[in-house]
């Protein structure tokens, strides 16, 4: 969780401020949304100022009403710390759902408890992950760096996808690479051989919001000029 600072005025001294807001001040509202202990303490949880004050019930079922149509699911096969961070980033681009492949017990520290928000949803292996997205329409999409993989700048993501990440380090088993109806790769140009798992997760998801959420098409993609040549 991310703490506020204020200048005291004194030169290399900062007095730190809680997080969020403490008790409700007036007259109390009304509606079932509201949770009575956090009106009564204030809220310092890591939700939006919108939902400060409001019940875990009552977020979770206001985001259902305005999740979107991608899925994120991620291989667990080392308790990888960057799951954590991967669920986060799905509860703030508001995926429909996040999966975990493999172990069921992932890590959570770097979700911040974001998956309190998110629904979280588990499967043995990446067989019956493809089953699952089979029997909702759902285009498997892995996201690495492999032979076949296509760029992701020029790829026209589907809006009812699953977009699938590995480990760090190993990235996606074979499994998963059989299984998935098409891999992209994204594209770098500095010297490292890959970039952070999490970090691919979050570039994945933007490019799906800028696409169907913000209605941009792809680099390349028909209907627009093709994408520039790399230097």
């Amino acid at each position: 969780m991310t703490e506020q600072h204020q200048d005291d005025g004194q030169a290399g001294s900062a007095e730190r401020l809680p997080v969020g807001v403490g008790p409700w001040e007036g007259p109390l509202p009304a509606g079932d949304h509201w949770d009575p202990e956090l009106l009564a303490a204030g809220d310092r949880r890591n939700v939006v100022d919108r939902y400060r004050y409001w019940t875990l019930e009552a977020i979770v079922a206001d985001l259902d009403r305005s999740r979107h149509s991608f899925h994120v699911a991620v291989e667990n096969w080392q308790h990888d710390l960057n799951i954590g961070s991967v669920v986060r980033t799905a509860n703030a681009f508001n995926a429909a759902a996040v999966h975990i492949v493999g172990r069921k017990r992932w890590n959570r520290r770097g979700a911040m408890v974001t998956d309190r928000y998110q629904h979280i949803h588990h499967h043995p292996d990446a067989a019956a992950l493809a089953a699952w997205c089979a029997e909702r329409g759902l285009s498997l999409i892995g996201v690495d760096n492999f032979p076949d993989s296509v760029p992701l700048e020029t790829f026209e993501l589907p809006e009812a996808c699953m977009l699938l990440f590995g480990q760090e380090g190993p990235g996606l088993t074979d499994a998963a690479h059989a299984a998935c109806d098409a891999v992209l790769s994204i594209e770098q140009y500095g010297s490292t051989r890959s970039m952070n798992a999490a970090a691919a997760a979050a570039i994945a998801m933007h490019a799906w919001i800028r696409r169907h959420a913000f209605g941009q098409l792809a680099a390349g993609a028909p209907g627009r000029d093709p994408a520039p040549e790399r230097r």
